[in-house]
């Protein structure tokens, strides 16, 4: 969706809003000139409820004014986000929430042990958060790859889509060894449709606060955040 759209979708959600403020300025407004149009001359209207109304009548105006500026506001900040995620597209990005997303039967992540560990576990999750594979890891420190051809432990072949892994390593002793975990994908293009971009990255979409690195179309060069 480009910024124009998005743009619209904010106005046509605003609308109803402000049209409906919009009437009860206008009713007040003309409450208040019939009020005045038809009080006793002779009995007038007191000067403290008159000037009471005419606070209340300069507060429904300032509260228009004031959602025309958030408005504004608003679809401001929309283009400049729609304008700094563009920039992410033929571009590489890196995760670290562990998610990556699975085309074409084949997805990698990157996992980094702080220490040894006499057991390492690696468990692939999917989208709905349900177990779907799970296999011995390596135990050095350091990065360590893992390469899954997107097969369940039946050897059935999964949808593509987006893919959560997590690291479980324990040391010697039995305390857990810290791990981090990355991966990455090139965004093909930028979700505009919701309150916030969100990057496509082959099969998967993931927000702007997600990505890590952003680097070239086959390298990771330029910190991003």
């Amino acid at each position: 969706m480009t910024t124009i759209d998005a743009n619209q979708t904010l106005n046509a959600n605003q609308s109803s809003a402000s049209q409906q403020l919009a009437g009860n300025f206008d009713t007040f407004l003309q409450l208040l000139t019939t009020q005045l149009q038809n009080q006793d001359p002779l009995s007038p209207m007191d000067s403290t409820q008159f000037t009471q109304q005419l606070v209340a009548f300069s507060s429904v105006e300032q509260q228009i004014n004031t959602n025309n500026n958030l408005k504004s506001l608003i679809a401001l900040n929309l283009s400049q986000q729609a304008s700094a995620a563009v920039n992410y597209i033929g571009h590489t990005v890196v995760m670290t929430s562990g998610k990556g997303s699975l085309a074409n039967g084949n997805v990698d992540w990157t996992y980094n042990l702080s220490a040894p560990s006499a057991g390492t576990t690696l468990t692939v999750t999917n989208a709905s958060g349900q177990v779907v594979y799970s296999q011995s890891g390596s135990t050095s420190a350091g990065n360590n790859d893992f390469q899954w051809d997107g097969k369940d432990a039946n050897g059935n072949q999964l949808a593509d889509g987006q893919y959560t892994l997590s690291v479980a390593a324990t040391a010697s002793d039995g305390s857990a060894v810290t791990s981090t975990i990355a991966s990455k994908a090139l965004v093909t293009a930028v979700d505009m449709s919701g309150s916030t971009p969100q990057l496509i990255l082959s099969s998967m979409e993931i927000p702007l606060s997600e990505v890590s690195l952003v680097g070239s179309m086959d390298s990771t060069e330029t910190a991003s955040n």
